[in-house]
């Protein structure tokens, strides 16, 4: 709840910032018109229809990123439930000695997995849950390794567990990586001022016509804000009103199934 007060912080800030641009655009236009008459419009379309396109194609490329990454973000959840289960099932070609130690590591290993994004935005606690990850990590990889080396263990068992459990642990540090990859702040700030850029020159061609339309000047900044925080938004998937936090069911329900089967 408490992102979801940023993110209204943020929208607000940049309609009035927008909504400022416009009045000042509008003011200035009037002046313009009243010393250069007609002579004021003449050459300021083609400038106009080039930072309004400019504006459109940054929005464009911005959110359909944003949006990749988001599907992204979800599809790797579901991978990596997927490489768990693949892992949990493959435990039946061990010894049935070993399987017992190797199922409650797995157990605890998806639920420290669960719990690590689950503890967003809390970066400390996600730092030291990532740090119980490892710890699973390293137990599981020492005793899968003891059990398929034990005399006479087939090796089709090697072969097939210890890759499962490799994707296993690979995934976290894709997951984890995905989570960090943001455009450049500078791009923000160029869809900001191309933001604000747009108000003034929309609002100047309404003070050269002559003609305001308050329905225009109020939908305008309000539009682009939105958009501009739902970008943001999608952006960081854990934080605010849009996330993926019920892609989580997909490891939630393999946990639930590997907690049924354990012995």
């Amino acid at each position: 709840m408490l992102y979801h007060a940023h993110y209204l912080m943020i929208l607000c800030g940049l309609f009035v910032c927008l909504l400022g641009a416009i009045l000042f655009g509008i003011s200035t236009g009037r002046r313009r018109r009243r010393k250069l008459g007609e002579a004021a419009e003449l050459g300021t379309g083609a400038v106009d229809g080039a930072v309004y396109a400019l504006l459109g194609l940054l929005i464009a490329f911005t959110f359909s990123g944003a949006a990749a990454r988001f599907d992204e973000r979800r599809g790797l959840i579901v991978e990596e439930a997927n490489d768990i289960g693949t892992a949990w099932l493959r435990l039946d070609m061990l010894p049935a000695s070993a399987q017992p130690g190797l199922r409650q590591l797995m157990i605890d290993y998806t639920q420290s997995r669960l719990d690590t994004y689950r503890l967003v935005p809390d970066l400390a606690a996600v730092a030291e849950e990532l740090a119980l990850t490892q710890q699973l990590r390293a137990r599981i990889w020492a005793e899968a390794t003891a059990a398929v080396r034990a005399p006479g263990q087939d090796t089709a068992a090697a072969m097939l567990l210890m890759p499962a459990l490799n994707a296993m642990f690979d995934i976290v540090t894709t997951r984890t990586m995905a989570s960090l990859k943001h455009p450049p702040r500078e791009i923000y700030l160029t869809l900001f001022a191309l933001s604000v850029l747009s108000a003034f020159l929309g609002g100047q061609a309404m003070g050269l016509a002559q003609w305001q339309s308050r329905s225009h000047i109020l939908a305008f900044p309000l539009i682009i804000s939105i958009v501009i925080v739902m970008i943001i938004d999608i952006e960081h998937p854990r934080l605010g009103f849009i996330t993926v936090d019920g892609f989580d069911r997909s490891i939630a329900d393999v946990l639930e199934t590997m907690k049924a089967a354990a012995p």
